[in-house]
């Protein structure tokens, strides 16, 4: 029997997703969709054979739904996945679990009253083959004992709605939870640097490049640049530096190409075609585990939760001038461990 997926939400990524599970992924069927641009969704609905819903709720609550894939914009995050806790369904949010960390705390406390895990948050790196080659690398104590993380997180260009503020919850939030995951250790610590200004994104009002700065309960110091105008690629870095070596993040498989005394390699120019195979594998995996009511492995609501905490943190950082800021949490539930 297929699982009757219903989405809420269709923009790039919910459009992406969609298709996804339509081409890629077995053992699913999406069945309904609900997007708030009533034209988009009733034309995707027609393409995929799904039925159309102008009220994500409503979605959720259907007979018909089994789980549910929110891809909303991210102020309605929260909404729709404390809806499919009440409904007691299987929820799959796309980053980030909610924009503020009062939201978050609502969804932890509706999760542990259903009494059992039923979220995951799509923080699709913890599937990327590359980074769970590079976690097992640093597992088997290659390198020794991580000591200092370099990572960069360059987009090509930007959309002209990214602010200053998203360039850390949107885009750094990534490197805040796949590092968070890789080292197996918790930030106590934040700070962002600002270096000098993007003529590019300049003119957009958009303070960037900026670079976080992170530190670690076991002493590990993280700095991350993040770029949204490199200009050049979608270009994603991570290299850990310990006491008895390096690893690093290998870049995605590509043709060289050698003529006019030059050699080139192509760059993966969005995080659409950098990261499709770990959306695949991460999408594959959340169906078959809900379908066979198999415990979730991906991203929890308490990962979600570390990472609107952290970067709410480092955004308060940049916008008081790179001042440092100890990162606290409350106890984790045992819950959730």
């Amino acid at each position: 029997m297929e699982l009757a997926i219903g989405v809420v939400g269709l923009g790039a990524i919910g459009r992406d997703h969609v298709k996804r599970f339509h081409e890629r992924i077995t053992g699913c069927k999406v069945v309904a969709v609900s997007e708030v641009n009533q034209e988009v969704g009733r034309r995707v609905a027609e393409q995929y054979g799904a039925k159309f819903y102008a009220d994500g709720e409503e979605l959720i609550n259907s007979p018909e739904v089994q789980a549910v894939v929110v891809t909303t914009w991210d102020p309605a995050h929260a909404q729709y996945v404390l809806a499919s806790i009440k409904a007691g369904k299987y929820v799959f949010c796309e980053k980030p679990l909610a924009t503020e960390a009062a939201e978050c705390e609502k969804i932890l406390a509706a999760e542990q009253a259903f009494g059992r895990k039923i979220v995951q948050v799509g923080f699709m790196r913890r599937y990327d083959p590359g980074y769970t080659e590079l976690k097992k690398t640093i597992e088997e104590g290659k390198i020794g004992q991580p000591l200092i993380v370099h990572a960069c997180h360059r987009n090509m260009t930007h959309a002209a709605t990214m602010t200053s503020e998203m360039s850390i919850k949107n885009s750094g939030v990534h490197e805040i939870d796949v590092l968070r995951w890789l080292l197996d250790d918790e930030y106590v610590s934040g700070q962002v640097v600002l270096p000098r200004q993007s003529r590019i994104s300049a003119k957009e009002g958009l303070q960037d490049p900026q670079i976080m700065m992170l530190r670690t309960k076991q002493g590990i110091c993280i700095d991350v640049e993040i770029s949204q105008s490199s200009g050049y690629g979608y270009d994603i870095q991570c290299e850990v530096v310990g006491d008895l070596g390096t690893a690093k993040l290998p870049d995605p498989p590509g043709v060289i190409t050698k003529t006019d005394c030059s050699r080139v390699t192509g760059i993966m120019p969005g995080w659409e075609t950098r990261f499709v195979e770990a959306y695949n594998i991460e999408m594959q995996d959340w169906v078959d585990r809900v379908k066979n009511a198999q415990p979730l492995v991906g991203a929890s609501a308490w990962d979600g939760y570390v990472a609107c905490v952290t970067s709410n943190i480092l955004g308060q950082c940049r916008e008081e001038g790179g001042t440092s800021k100890e990162i606290v949490l409350p106890e984790k539930p045992e819950f959730y461990n």
